[in-house]
């Protein structure tokens, strides 16, 4: 696989666009992760809410046992501290709920700024590289194999820009049906230019 150019100018383009990519990436993937450890930290108040409610129901578990041993009025004074043991239960509990709505919602977001952005990059860099790496092989696998330049300039036909072969030739198409050895050449030196191949 030909990952750059052997043309300085598209190879330093290349390189740049590769280092800049590469970085947007991790500039994401920082910011991500960022955003989810501030999200976080608003689970401090789930936790000490669940400390708060688990204190009180212990609390007022222990006071009703203590007094439900009373003989004669411990069964009626311990009601009113079960309830409000219950009460502290449901404030751990949200306390809980709490923190687990807070990691949700820190998560979706970190992970939601880091990959959307980083899909974007991909797509509009990765892609366009491949796509380069594969021509660039299998230009250089036809230039290898001895493909001449009627084979290139026929390439560039198919695949460069109207303008660009409109610059070659006002008919470039006539001009190669008809052998126009100028043409062809420039035709074929378009071709290896676009894909990244200097001729040895």
């Amino acid at each position: 696989m030909k990952l750059y150019s052997d043309f300085a100018a598209h190879r330093t383009r290349q390189v740049t666009g590769d280092i800049l990519a590469v970085l947007a990436i991790g500039a994401w993937a920082w910011l991500g992760l960022t955003v989810r450890a501030l999200v976080m930290q608003l689970t401090d108040f789930g936790k000490q809410m669940q400390e708060a409610g688990a204190g009180f129901r212990d609390t007022m578990t222990d006071v009703g046992d203590n007094l439900g041993g009373v003989p004669l009025i411990g069964g009626g004074i311990r009601g009113p501290f079960d309830d409000a043991s219950s009460a502290g239960a449901t404030l751990e509990a949200a306390g809980r709920s709490q923190q687990v709505a807070v990691e949700n919602l820190a998560n979706g977001l970190g992970f939601g700024i880091a990959l959307l952005p980083t899909l974007t990059i991909l797509v509009l860099w990765l892609i366009p590289r491949i796509r380069f790496a594969r021509r660039a092989a299998s230009t250089k696998a036809l230039v290898a194999g001895g493909a001449g330049v009627d084979l290139l300039a026929l390439r560039a036909l198919s695949r460069q820009a109207l303008p660009a072969l409109a610059r070659v030739d006002p008919d470039p198409m006539a001009a190669w049906r008809r052998g126009d050895e100028g043409v062809m050449r420039s035709l074929a030196a378009l071709e290896l230019r676009s894909t990244g191949v200097r001729l040895t």
